[in-house]
This record gives C-alpha cells, structure tokens and sequence, in this order.
C-alpha cells in the first residue's frame, strides 16, 4: 500500500467517526440508542440489514471457499439467504416492529419473558451473548488478516485499529450511527466492488468472460453443489439463514424493530433479498476467477487481497481495502448494539432488580458501557482466533451450528402455529441442540462438515416441537401477544404512513 491507500484508509475511519459524532445529536434515550426510536425509513433498513449481515470474513473465508469449490459459494450463501429473506418478508419481519408497538421493546428478546417466562429468556440471553463474543472476534480477525497481506501491519495492531475506530461510533451513536454508517459503507463497498470486478474483466478478455471463465477453472467450480458443499449442507444451511437473518441474529432483528409500521419491515426485508441476489455476483467474481489469475495459491483466503494488489493503481488499493471494512464495522458494529440492548433489558435486571429502575439517562449510559465493553471483549478473542479453529471455523461451524438452537424458539414463538410450546420448549430446544453441537465436536468428532452443522439445529427443531406436541403448554397472555402480531394496529399504521 502506498500513501494514497493510506490516505483513503485513514479519510474513511474519519468520516465513520464524524457519523457517530453527528448521529449522537439524534440519541436522547435508550430508544433511541437500541432501535432509532422506531424512525428508520424502510429503505435505510434494508441497506443496514445487508450490510449488517456479512463482513470482511466474506473476502477471506469465503474468498477461499470460492477459490476452492466454486460457483457452490452463491447457491448455499447468497441465494439461500435471498431465499430466507423472502420467507421472513411476510412470517417474520412484521411482527418485531409490532412487539415494539405491543411491548414497548428495545431487546429483540424482551418479549421471551412474556411469551414464554424468564428462565427462558435468561439461557437464551446468556447463551446468544456468548455466541456473538466469538462470532464478531472472528471477524475482527479476517479484517486484520487482510490488513496483514495488503500492507504488513501485524495482527494485533489490525484488530486495534478496526476495532478501537468502530467502539468510538458505536459507543457515541448508537443504532442511528450504526445505520447511517452502514449507508457510507454500501456506497463505498459498491464502487470497490465494481472497480476490482471490471479489472478482473479486462485481466480475463472482456466482458465474454462473464460466461467463458468458467470452462477455464477446474472442475467442478461451475456447479452448484461441490465437495463438501452438497445439496445436503446447502438445505441445512438454508434452515439456518432462514432462522439467522430474520432476526435470529439479534443485530438483524433490531433492524425490523427500528422500522416504524410491520408494512415497512417487509418492504426493508423484501430491499435486503434483492440486494444479496444481485450484489454478489459481482462481489464474488473476482474469487471465481482467482484460481486462473492466480493459480496455485498455497493460501486461497489471501486471493481476494493479492488480486486487488496486482491489478489496481495506488488509491483505488485503499478504497477496496476501505470497502472490506466497511462490512466489517458495519455488522461488528450493530453486533455491539444488539447484544448491549440484551445485556442492558434482559440480563442485568434479572440479576439486579435496581436496574428495572433505573432512569432513561443512566439506561442510556448503561448501554454505551456494555456496547464499550461486548468490542473490547471480542477484540481479545479475535486476538486468539486460531485457538478456536481459525476464521472460517468460528464462522461456519462454530455459529452456523450454534445460532439455530438459539434462533428457535426466539422466532417459532412468534408463530401461531407453535403457541402451545411453551418455556419447556424453548429450553430442552436450546440444550438439545448444544449438547449434540458439544458431542459432535468433541466426543465424536470428523462427522463431516455437513452433519457438524446440521445436527444442532435439526435436533433442536425437533425437540421443540415434540415438547409442544407432548406438553402443550395454554397461557392466555403469551396467546393473546402471539394474536395481536398477525396485523398492524390502525393507529401504527397510520403513523407509518405519516
């Protein structure tokens, strides 16, 4: 990297940190700071919905995948969560605003301790919090992994930075500076996007090769389904998507909650399905082609960083590089937020009833701490990522096969049709898909990477429903919130509309 990268680099972390500066205007509550007050237009919803949803993981775990296996990276990644998104558009996305209007929520799992009970709710909180720690370490990793390969800064040095310029935004700003940064970072990640997918194109012949390139890589890569990526590990990935990006990842949900009617969180999910069916083509096809441009790699997560530094001039360097973070501070980022609402509604009034009294200002106060807090937490344990099975097995099999017996009964006891499973449910749904996660990965491990990932989640849908099945549980409050979810009070909509 020369010193126009360095100067795109160093432009973007001040204008990331001046969005946080203004957003902080916007924040007068804890409403404010966990779901923008129920303000957010539709549109900026679905933008820090997509953006929220991947990081710079993307351009070194599935870089790698993509080098390895193929056009299978889009079919089980990209059109499953298209896939997940258009379900959820009309099952899930509309009902968190209306717990918000029914609730008065600002923690997407406020309303478990009604629907189901408080024990519940506490082992979902606990359990999901720990989770996201390693998830958004991993993350913190590959960005300072690419760092390392673009421009030799150490690992620790990359996780400081990156973390420590997304902890001062998030901790001023809240979700408002979340969003408005997460609308900064599409801009910018689209324009290096392009750029780098068109010098690909010139490197390969032309346009043609948008159709050639794929009889010139190895076998396999063109097909939808590749090594371990078979039809199996995609459908199970699929359930997965399904329960993660329609609000099983909390920071996804506070995206639905923000949104001001159920109306407006459908056209914000229906937005973000139709930015993951597109974008990624062009996102990814650089990956495809790394194996041609750059045959032989002894490292294929680095492919995506050696491609943009053999093909770009100085300058453009930095905006690709500023493009990768961007994903990353913008989902690490509304991670903070979510699990800082959590920690701050869910956990800490449960085991210190002071806090249920507390006032707005120390609320709002309490919240900054823990946002403050969950980063510098994640970056300790991106600092130790390889103890953990490296980047990609954080993020694929640590919470691929984790965050489904968490999502369960968060999103199923929204659902008419699973009113009678009650806190029993929830709970044996949640051990179960633990203790087989724990089993496989321990006691029995090299299963495959299919059934590694497949078994905690299924298990734990099972479980939830057979508990339902054997032990209906009927409660006249958990039913009548589960009802009042199906349509939008006229008086909600009408504001909406306003």
């Amino acid at each position: 990297m020369g010193f126009l990268d360095w100067l795109v680099i160093c432009g973007y972390f001040v204008v990331m940190i001046a969005i946080g500066v203004w957003a902080k205007s916007r924040i007068r509550d804890a409403r404010d700071f966990f779901t923008a007050g129920g303000r957010m237009p539709w549109w900026l919803s679905g933008i820090s919905h997509h953006m929220s949803g991947y990081s710079s993981a993307v351009f070194v775990g599935y870089a790698a995948i993509a080098y390895t296996a193929g056009f299978t990276l889009y079919v089980w990644w990209a059109i499953g969560i298209t896939f997940a998104m258009l379900v959820g558009a009309f099952l899930f996305a509309p009902r968190w605003p209306r717990l918000r209007q029914r609730l008065g929520i600002i923690s997407p799992l406020e309303y478990l301790a009604t629907r189901y009970n408080v024990p519940a709710q506490q082992v979902l909180a606990w359990s999901g919090t720990a989770l996201k720690v390693f998830d958004v370490g991993a993350k913190w990793a590959a960005t300072a992994l690419l760092l390392q390969v673009f421009a030799g800064v150490p690992i620790a040095w990359g996780v400081l930075l990156t973390g420590g310029v997304t902890l001062i935004y998030s901790t001023i700003g809240g979700l408002w500076a979340d969003a408005l940064t997460d609308l900064g970072q599409f801009v910018i990640q689209l324009v290096a996007g392009i750029t780098l997918f068109v010098a690909v194109l010139a490197q390969l012949g032309g346009v043609s090769a948008i159709w050639t390139l794929w009889d010139r890589l190895p076998e396999g890569h063109g097909q939808p389904f590749n090594g371990t990526y078979t039809m199996g590990f995609v459908l199970v990935y699929l359930l997965i998507n399904t329960l993660s990006y329609n609000g099983g990842t909390w920071n996804l949900a506070q995206r639905f909650i923000a949104a001001p009617t159920g109306d407006s969180a459908r056209r914000a999910a229906l937005f973000s399905a139709g930015l993951y069916l597109f974008w990624p083509l062009v996102l990814f096809f650089p990956m495809w082609a790394a194996p041609v441009l750059l045959p032989n790699l002894a490292e294929p997560d680095q492919s995506y960083a050696l491609l943009t530094q053999q093909l770009l001039p100085g300058g453009l360097i930095g905006l690709v590089l500023a493009g990768m973070f961007a994903h990353t501070m913008a989902m690490t980022s509304s991670d903070a937020n979510a699990i800082s609402s959590v920690v701050i509604r869910d956990i800490v009034p449960a085991v210190w009833k002071r806090a249920q009294r507390l006032s707005s200002r120390s609320e709002l106060l309490a919240g900054r701490v823990s946002t403050f807090l969950f980063i510098a937490l994640s970056m300790g344990i991106a600092l130790g990522a390889d103890s953990f099975g490296g980047v990609l097995g954080l993020l694929i099999l640590w919470f691929g096969a984790l965050v489904g017996p968490i999502a369960i009964p968060m999103l199923l006891g929204m659902l008419p049709m699973f009113r009678r499973c009650g806190p029993a449910a929830a709970i044996a749904s949640w051990a179960t898909g633990l203790v087989v996660f724990a089993l496989l990965k321990y006691v029995f491990p090299g299963q495959g990477q299919t059934v590694e990932v497949a078994a905690p989640v299924l298990s734990a849908l099972v479980v939830f429903v057979l508990v339902g099945l054997v032990a209906p549980v009927r409660d006249a409050e958990a039913d009548a919130l589960i009802d009042s979810l199906n349509a939008e009070q006229p008086e909600a909509a009408q504001a909406g509309n306003g």
